[in-house]
């Protein structure tokens, strides 16, 4: 049996990425002083760093996953990905105070690439390996009702409630956001792990585990380290590329910045996430990959999304989650076509392609409103 190991990579990168953290911050006052021309170099490293950082951060939760087995492991890196977006949406609220639409910009983001762009390379490579494959209706079904509820009154409602005609939620609307979406998230959780556990495993996936042996206690907590490590590292660096992404972007012209960002840094975040589920598509295990899929973009909504909302409470910083007209129109053809698309159990290269191309139209109007 092949036993589960952390390359070197997966050790260098979390505190390679603490290292430089600190080198930022005893010389934030001499980065400030660089020539335009230089001034891009250090983001450049900090990226390349973050990066390495958040792939090690895969590395290791595929150890932990395979200790705890599932569904329980695929919660490891689902809540991961969650903790790197809150510290990046915290740092684009720091960093942007005077525009609030960061944070809708960020969620939204995710949930088009998710929804889209990843579902559907995970379908067409599935497709085209597979000819057909299996999903479970009822485990997909749950994720698109709680993705649906949550997406619609936390983009949408708030263009047609607030008094005052604004697309911003009220006060009492940031605290209904922040209590009723973790609620409706933890039932979700329930769900998936306690009550009705084996709508979401995966015959495929657990054959494959088998032929892998089970870490050791030494090596779960070497992977339970190296991902604490990780997480700190991503969330200090954070600091540094979100302002050096955006004036990065105001630098090279781009007009509309917080769209651009907010894609980058979803992209960013759920790498891990998507090389997870499309080494799982093309390994025959589609209930695996949209396990991880899904859950990602349910969990930014059922949990990003409250975090932000207190956090912008907390900051007395004003905050804007109500999409405009093309957004909402995108947001609405992405959950029919996810209903439609899962709604009897089994995709194809045509339900990849279709999803697709939404997400190529997404990215034009990214680049090109």
């Amino acid at each position: 049996m092949q036993v589960a190991r952390v390359n070197a990579k997966a050790i260098v990168f979390p505190f390679l990425a603490l290292a430089l953290a600190g080198a930022f911050a005893l010389g934030e006052q001499q980065l400030a002083q660089l020539p335009a021309a230089m001034a891009a170099a250090p983001v450049l490293v900090a990226i390349v760093v973050l990066v390495g950082a958040v792939l090690a951060a895969l590395r290791h939760a595929e150890v932990i996953s395979l200790k705890i087995g599932e569904p329980y492991g695929t919660l490891v890196l689902t809540i991961s990905v969650t903790i790197i977006e809150v510290t990046l949406m915290a740092s684009m609220i720091r960093h942007g105070a005077d525009d609030p639409t960061e944070a809708r910009e960020a969620v939204f983001s995710a949930i088009m690439i998710v929804c889209n762009g990843l579902v559907g390379l995970c379908l067409l490579l599935g497709g085209l390996r597979h000819r057909e494959q299996e999903v479970h209706p009822m485990a997909a079904s749950a994720y698109l009702a709680v993705l649906s509820a949550l997406s619609i009154l936390t983009l949408v409602l708030p263009n047609y409630t607030n008094p005052n005609g604004s697309p911003a939620h009220t006060v009492v609307q940031l605290l209904s956001v922040s209590v009723l979406s973790p609620l409706l998230y933890g039932a979700f959780l329930f769900m998936q792990t306690v009550r009705h556990q084996s709508y979401f495993l995966d015959a495929h996936a657990a054959a494959l585990r088998h032929s892998l042996e089970k870490p050791s206690l030494t090596q779960t907590g070497v992977a339970i380290v190296g991902m604490a490590a990780s997480l700190v590292g991503v969330g200090l660096l954070a600091r540094h590329v979100v302002p050096g992404l955006e004036d990065s972007l105001r630098w090279v012209g781009v007009e509309d910045i917080n769209p651009v960002t907010g894609a980058a840094l979803a992209m960013l975040v759920l790498l891990p996430e998507s090389l997870n589920s499309l080494r799982a598509a093309a390994q025959n295990a589609l209930q695996t990959a949209l396990n991880g899929a899904l859950g990602s973009v349910v969990s930014t909504i059922g949990l990003t999304a409250p975090a932000v909302a207190i956090m912008s409470l907390a900051m007395d910083r004003p905050i804007i989650f109500g999409l405009d007209q093309r957004d909402t129109l995108l947001l609405t053809l992405t959950l029919l076509l996810s209903v439609i698309s899962f709604g009897s159990g089994r995709t194809n290269v045509l339900t990849g392609l279709v999803h697709l191309v939404v997400f190529s139209i997404y990215v034009v109007y990214l680049f090109v409103p």
